[in-house]
């Protein structure tokens, strides 16, 4: 029991120090944009004309992009980007779509900071395909609510369950209702477990096409990183602090303390947190990692940290834990929550998955765990490439991605039929 106790502090450790990578790049200042110009279209979705994301990443590049609105069943307004076509056009009337989620403490700008020529967003619509990017609920573009304000305890009372029950439905649905087709899906990190939780439980899987999972985190038991165990030992009280708060701010005062003070801690170099907490990545760029920095990160749930940290610390994808049988049995029926089954996937879904031998996050034991569940899968509908220098965040911001990996994303999509 002290033992998992440890592990559950040390992840919930390990998890804050991802911020101390911005904390020690830049001063932190308020990335909280205001409302967009929201239209309504014909099928009632708010539609807005280009500002924000959109105006600062995309158009400035000769591509046309816009901006929706869309409301979760649970009261969430999110914000979705479009991006119709490449520069010069192309791919006809019915482009095929295709959704990028992104990972957690980030939002969908994530997919835009390199060139168009090395960014997954912009070569997927040069190369003829209809690109639509989530924001996922509490990020900068997606703070919005029917009835609660981010300011209210719980405005921020969810985990990745939710994103699995209510947020991604949301975002697919929109792209169906708007395309009439069924989408190509692209996630990295936080956004391959969401998609691979979803498959297992049969949701969407008739408005998806096929997946693309880059740096997938089902499972976490291998993450190549002491910093967590640091954490646990020398700020339990100030991490028990921090996570009595319902919205983890990365740019709050709360977190910004704990981080100082974690930096101030002998032995510990902010500058190598990166490093130590994505893996030696290979291929960034120094222009690229100073625009991110100025972009991210974003605030998430305090409460989906800790599912994470119970991921890490248990082993196995299961819902959120509430901590006892009785709170366990009044949200789900039962002593303990349900299990994910990623073996219940089906097996006829195309699925390209793509790791990294560097990845301190997506470690390759915890991969290969991941692929043992779905060893009964079709053989040509699961091609899997691994790539030994590559590191978390060289698969999005690498400047070798799109030689790597994205021109073997648009193959793998053309092919599906």
């Amino acid at each position: 029991m002290a033992l998992r106790r440890l592990w559950n502090l040390g992840v919930l450790g390990f998890v804050t120090l991802i911020i101390s990578v911005f904390e020690s790049h830049r001063t932190f200042g308020s990335s909280i944009r205001g409302p967009f110009g929201f239209v309504t279209d014909d099928n009632g979705v708010n539609a807005a004309v280009p500002s924000g994301m959109c105006a600062t990443f995309v158009t400035i590049h000769g591509y046309k992009c816009q901006e929706y609105e869309v409301t979760t069943d649970d009261g969430y307004i999110l914000s979705v980007h479009r991006i119709p076509e490449g520069r010069v056009g192309g791919g006809g009337q019915n482009r095929q779509p295709v959704l990028l989620q992104h990972g957690v403490l980030v939002d969908g700008v994530t997919w835009l900071l390199n060139s168009p020529e090395q960014s997954l967003a912009m070569i997927l619509a040069d190369s003829g395909f209809d690109v639509w990017i989530a924001n996922t609920r509490g990020t900068r573009f997606s703070r919005r609510h029917v009835s609660l304000d981010p300011n209210n305890p719980d405005y921020w009372n969810w985990t990745w369950d939710d994103l699995v029950v209510h947020d991604l439905p949301t975002v697919i649905n929109l792209v169906f209702k708007q395309t009439g087709q069924k989408t190509h899906y692209v996630g990295h990190s936080l956004g391959t477990l969401i998609a691979l939780a979803s498959f297992s439980e049969g949701r969407q899987i008739d408005k998806i096409k096929s997946a693309a999972l880059l740096s997938p985190i089902a499972y976490l038991s291998h993450m190549t990183t002491a910093l967590g165990v640091v954490a646990a030992r020398s700020f339990v009280g100030e991490i028990t602090t921090i996570f009595g708060i319902a919205e983890f701010n990365p740019t709050g005062q709360p977190v910004s303390i704990f981080v100082k003070a974690l930096c101030a801690y002998p032995g510990v170099d902010c500058y190598d947190f990166m490093t130590a907490l994505t893996g030696k990545n290979c291929c960034l760029n120094a222009s690229t990692v100073d625009l991110f920095l100025k972009n991210e990160p974003q605030p998430t749930s305090t409460k989906n940290l800790m599912h994470l940290a119970q991921t890490v610390r248990d082993g196995i994808l299961k819902k959120y834990d509430y901590g006892s049988s009785n709170y366990n049995l009044a949200h789900y029926g039962e002593a303990k929550p349900p299990q994910y089954n990623l073996a219940n996937i089906p097996r006829n879904l195309p699925l390209f998955i793509s790791y990294g031998g560097q990845d301190a996050l997506s470690d390759s034991k915890d991969v290969e765990t991941l692929l043992d569940y779905l060893k009964l899968h079709d053989v040509d509908k699961l091609h899997v490439q691994y790539v030994k220098e590559y590191a978390h965040a060289d698969f999005i911001i690498g400047i070798t991605a799109k030689d790597i990996v994205f021109n073997q994303i648009v193959t793998f999509f053309r092919n599906q039929h």
